[in-house]
C-alpha cells in the first residue's frame, strides 16, 4: 500500500518531469523560430543586395550607352528662341525647339495634351518632353508614368498627330521616335539630354511655371 507521503514524491517527481519536457520543447522551438528567422534575414538580405547590384550595374550600362551616340537620334540646329504670345508653327512634330511662350510648364505627367509654346520654354530650360499617342496601350503609358516620377526635369503628355511611331522623346534641338515604350534607348537619352549639353539654358527651374 502506498503511503500518503510516497504518493506526493512521485506526483512531485512526474510534475518535475512534465515541467522539464515543457521546457525543452519550449528551447526547441525557440531555436527553430531562431533559427527560421535569421535564415529568412539572410535570404532578404542577399536577394536585396542582389537587386541593389543588378539595378547599380543596369544604371552603368545605361549611362555607358548614354556616353555615346544613341541609335535613331535625330538632331536640328539654328533654333530660335524667342518669348512670342501668340501661337507657334513648328517645323518638327513635336517641336524641339524654338520661339515659345513667355513661360514654362511645370514638369511633371499631363493626362490630356498640352501646348507646345510654354513645352518649349521648359526644353529650353534642359527638361526632356516625352509624348505618346493617344492610343497608345496603358501598360505602356503606365510605364511611361513611372520613369517620369524619378525624373524631375521631364514632361510627360499624349500628343495628337505623332506623324510616325507612338514614342518621342525630345529635347531642345534633339529627338527621337520609339515604337514602345520600354525601349532601353529611352533612357539612355533621358540620362544624355535632361539638362544636357544642348540646354540653352541649363540650371533654369522647370517649376514655378504653369501647369499646363
Amino acid at each position: 500500500m502506498s503511503t500518503p507521503n510516497k504518493d506526493a514524491s512521485e506526483r512531485a517527481a512526474r510534475l518535475t518531469e512534465v515541467r522539464e519536457r515543457q521546457r525543452r520543447a519550449e528551447r526547441r522551438r525557440t531555436a527553430l523560430i531562431t533559427g527560421v528567422s535569421a535564415l529568412v534575414g539572410a535570404v532578404l538580405i542577399a536577394v536585396t543586395a542582389i537587386v541593389i547590384v543588378g539595378e547599380q550595374r543596369r544604371q552603368a550600362d545605361v549611362a555607358e550607352a548614354a556616353a555615346g551616340d544613341i541609335p535613331g537620334v535625330l538632331t536640328f540646329t539654328d533654333l530660335s528662341a524667342t518669348h512670342v504670345q501668340q501661337p507657334v508653327q513648328y517645323e518638327q512634330t513635336p517641336p524641339v525647339g524654338g520661339d515659345h511662350a513667355g513661360v514654362w510648364a511645370n514638369c511633371g505627367t499631363y493626362t490630356e495634351p498640352i501646348p507646345s509654346e510654354v513645352a518649349v520654354h521648359s526644353l529650353e530650360h534642359g527638361a526632356v518632353w516625352i509624348t505618346y499617342s493617344p492610343d497608345l496601350p496603358a501598360e505602356q503609358v503606365q510605364e511611361l508614368t513611372d520613369l517620369a516620377e524619378g525624373n524631375a526635369y521631364l514632361l510627360l503628355s499624349p500628343f495628337d498627330g505623332l506623324p510616325e511611331e507612338p514614342v518621342v522623346a525630345s529635347a531642345w534641338g534633339t529627338q527621337l521616335s520609339l515604337e514602345t515604350a520600354d525601349d532601353p534607348r529611352l533612357e539612355q537619352f533621358l540620362v544624355k539630354y535632361q539638362q544636357g549639353e544642348q540646354t540653352p539654358e541649363p540650371g533654369a527651374p522647370c517649376t514655378g511655371g504653369v501647369d499646363a
